[in-house]
């Protein structure tokens, strides 16, 4: 009997100090830690990389736009009666230094061109033209109406505004990022040129 009384106390004394023990133990410290900070972490990177990936494309389109412009300025556009689908596979394929980028980056199909030209620089108008996109994914103006992009390209000394905009695809990140500027969850990219056309 006695020896079962001393093996139950010796039992509980070593349960107290297991308990004790693990308490005490820092071996999971970490882990559990970076359990705690992982979301926040995983988070705060995937944002920063859609951020990049996002100032990324918008800073080529307007190097894309800034070449494809002089396209309009020198007057080749105009002489050749060059439609606006026509400029836009010029912006795709026409410049040797840009095609790859472009085709890389951006599908071409999905750049929309707008160019307008006026009597001068003060009559410019460079808003954006585009207040979102329709189910069919045709751009529409504040009102919810189908709007088409204005190609003129204008003439010798004219001023003119080019307008290149494409629908970047983002996705909704963790905690809430989410950096879409349109109702179909894509990001309306857009890169503005001015400039007054040469005297071609």
């Amino acid at each position: 009997m006695m020896t079962i009384i001393t093996q139950r106390l010796a039992g509980s004394a070593i349960r107290r100090q297991a308990s004790r023990n693990f308490l005490r133990c820092r071996k999971g410290a970490t882990a559990v830690e970076f359990a705690l900070v992982a979301a926040p972490f995983i988070a705060l990177l995937v944002a920063l990389l859609q951020t990049a990936l996002v100032f990324f494309a918008e800073r080529m389109l307007d190097e894309i736009t800034e070449e494809a412009s002089r396209y309009i300025l020198t007057g080749q556009a105009q002489t050749s009666n060059m439609s606006a689908a026509q400029f836009a596979t010029y912006v795709c394929t026409g410049d040797q230094t840009l095609t790859k980028l472009v085709s890389t980056l951006f599908t071409c199909n999905n750049l929309l061109i707008n160019a307008q030209s006026y009597a001068n620089f003060s009559a410019a108008n460079t808003n954006d033209p585009i207040a979102g996109f329709n189910g069919s994914n045709q751009p529409v103006d504040s009102n919810g109406h189908a709007i088409a992009m204005t190609w003129a390209p204008g003439n010798p000394g004219d001023t003119v505004v080019l307008q290149i905009m494409y629908q970047w695809p983002v996705m909704g990140g963790p905690l809430g990022l989410n950096l879409s500027n349109l109702s179909n969850g894509k990001r309306l990219l857009m890169s503005t040129a001015v400039f007054k056309n040469e005297p071609y």
